[in-house]
């Protein structure tokens, strides 16, 4: 594979072209077989028919979902953003590195 083509991609191939049809039957029937074995397709047939019987109700769990996820971001953003500073920064590592060597005392003093 040359660098242009790894950079720029190759050309996005047509459903209709002789030269990836067969490619692209394939690759249809491979993402069907999964839908099916993972259940996917009757899923998405029985929301398909909720969404068509009660189309209010639909919308409503769907902006739920949507505004329940917001609200729990800004949530958590407002936390952060309140939290009190301290004067010594430290990360994950140096504070699990402080704990192991606590334990390292522990355990010789033991």
């Amino acid at each position: 594979m040359g660098w242009k083509k790894l950079i720029m991609g190759e050309k996005m191939p047509d459903k209709n072209d002789p030269k990836y049809k067969e490619r692209y039957e394939k690759e249809v029937s491979t993402g069907r077989k999964a839908a099916k074995i993972l259940k996917i397709d009757k899923t998405a047939g029985c929301i398909q028919r909720f969404a068509c019987k009660n189309p209010k109700w639909f919308l409503a769990i769907v902006f739920g979902i949507v505004l329940g996820c917001l609200s729990l971001n800004i949530y958590r953003i407002v936390q952060v953003c309140n939290r009190p500073k301290t004067e010594e920064v430290t990360t994950a590592a140096q504070k699990q590195e402080k704990l192991l060597n606590q334990k390292r005392l522990n355990h010789k003093t033991q």
